[in-house]
């Protein structure tokens, strides 16, 4: 989808400086920003002809929100490089149908020209559905500041929500790996007496999930990736340190999971800790596993909790469950722990 010529100048003076945009045939009233972050700025927007959305045939009508608000992505594109990054970000989320994946509803890729140099440039809007209770990364650091805490049988249904989202996308031929599973990726929304319902977000890194490393060169490049597009706390061994001759998987993803798993039960990554220490190596941490347990929680988590991160946190990849192996597990847990 691309955006209508007589909506370019609109899009880009509303953004900038206050009023409505146009995204294709649907226009839109910027309410406030929502956030920030590099090149991305995330916008609360409302739709001002009610119900426009609705008359897509290509928009699932689960995804279109009574009040008429949703979420905008606005990314500055600088290089041909971003350009395409973010094509294939379009394209990714454009695969993928799950209630626990965020859907892409609708997208344009504008030329504007460079207000210095005069050179032509894009800006990027990407629609979501809008969740404005925030990432799992704001309210762990929310209750941290309260002392909260989620219950055990929280803690295992946002997990196997997410796991939900995962399997659909490991579930593709070939596979596709998430690469960045991490609470700052997973929207979270409240609801009344139900667990919260999680959305695994951002396809910016996802890519085909196996790849064969052959040599020194192709272990550098893929470690050099990892380290632009990979979040360094639940990044897996074998994108920091990758063999000459290696087999990369989905499994990449099963200790971003792992690690993930642990922050919703205690905020950070199993590894942060030694961010903290006097020459501590997060790299090395990671390489050998070495997973901190905190103390002091009342009431602590059940060690079978423990016990299921381990198994997910295991250095060689092929010592680790895949996500089939992980939701069964889950669901027993939960059939174990539900009141």
């Amino acid at each position: 989808m691309g955006c209508s010529l007589s909506g370019l100048n609109a899009f880009y003076d509303a953004v900038s400086g206050g009023g409505d945009v146009w995204i294709n045939e649907n226009r839109f009233r910027i309410v406030r920003q929502l956030g920030e972050g590099g090149f991305a700025f995330v916008f609360l927007v409302k739709e001002v002809v009610a119900d426009g959305l609705a008359r897509k045939k290509s928009i699932n009508p689960s995804h279109i929100s009574d009040d008429g608000t949703y979420a905008m992505k606005k990314i500055i594109i600088q290089t041909e490089e971003q350009l395409e990054l973010v094509r294939q970000e379009i394209r990714v989320s454009s695969l993928f149908s799950h209630p626990n994946l965020l859907p892409l509803l609708d997208h344009a890729i504008i030329p504007v020209k460079g207000m210095q140099d005069g050179s032509l440039k894009h800006e990027a809007y990407l629609l979501f559905p809008v969740h404005l209770d925030g990432t799992l990364l704001d309210i762990a650091e929310a209750m941290q500041l309260k002392k909260e805490s989620f219950t055990t049988i929280t803690v295992l249904h946002i997990f196997r929500q997410v796991c939900g989202g995962l399997k659909h996308m490991h579930s593709f031929d070939p596979p596709y790996a998430h690469n960045d599973v991490k609470p700052g990726n997973v929207l979270i929304t409240h609801r009344k007496v139900q667990p919260p319902v999680a959305i695994l977000m951002d396809f910016g890194s996802a890519r085909p999930a196996r790849k064969e490393i052959r040599s020194r060169s192709e272990a550098l490049q893929l470690q050099e990736w990892a380290s632009e597009h990979c979040s360094a706390p639940f990044r897996a061994p074998e994108l920091w340190d990758c063999p000459s001759h290696a087999d990369i998987d989905e499994r990449t993803d099963i200790w971003s999971l792992g690690c993930t798993l642990y922050a919703i039960m205690y905020g950070t990554s199993p590894f942060e800790y030694v961010l903290g220490e006097s020459g501590g190596s997060l790299q090395l941490a990671v390489i050998n596993a070495q997973v901190k347990w905190p103390s002091g929680l009342n009431p602590p988590y059940p060690e079978s909790l423990h016990q299921f991160v381990v198994w997910m946190l295991q250095p060689q990849p092929a010592a680790r469950p895949n996500i089939d192996d992980i939701i069964i597990h889950v669901d027993k847990l939960i059939t174990k722990y539900s009141p």
